[in-house]
């Protein structure tokens, strides 16, 4: 009965707070291939990845990632964000915001989240052109940044 209870808790607690279903809120189609089945442990790349894109200068496209290192899909996602910055060196600016901190709560409510992670994209001029929600793979946003004309950096 005990075991019922905490895993009836858990799942609760994992479904509200840390939801990895994927639902694309602007665009709709068969972007995706699901959830990646590693684990990766809590580390703090992204909020590296993200610092190192403040000396940048003129990105085509800013990357927006709403997520936490305390929560499992945003923790998958620290492993693709770095794999975009990688890949797209200066045409792509990457922002991380740990909504569930003091300092990232205010940039929930600004990009008026509903679930972590979210990802936004936005144009060379600020204005949002694509909104995800969930686990976002690394190939989907190949072919979303390919669709609107950034490409990857070759060394």
């Amino acid at each position: 009965m005990k075991k019922n209870v905490l895993f009836l808790f858990v799942a609760v607690f994992l479904a509200a707070g840390c939801s990895a279903e994927k639902k694309d809120v602007e665009q709709k189609g068969n972007i995706g291939t699901g959830l990646a089945k590693e684990k990766l442990p809590v580390t703090s790349d992204v909020v590296k990845v993200a610092e190192k894109t403040k000396k940048k200068a003129d990105p085509l496209v800013t990357f927006v990632e709403l997520g936490s290192v305390n929560c499992v899909p945003c923790r998958m996602m620290q492993k693709v964000v770095t794999e975009v910055e990688t890949d797209y060196k200066d045409n792509v600016k990457i922002i991380f915001y740990d909504v569930w901190t003091k300092e990232g709560k205010p940039f929930g409510a600004k990009y008026g989240i509903s679930v972590i992670p979210t990802q936004v994209f936005l144009d060379k001029d600020g204005k949002e052109f694509y909104r995800h929600e969930g686990y976002l793979p690394k190939e989907d946003i190949d072919a979303l940044l390919k669709k609107n004309g950034i490409e990857k950096v070759i060394n």
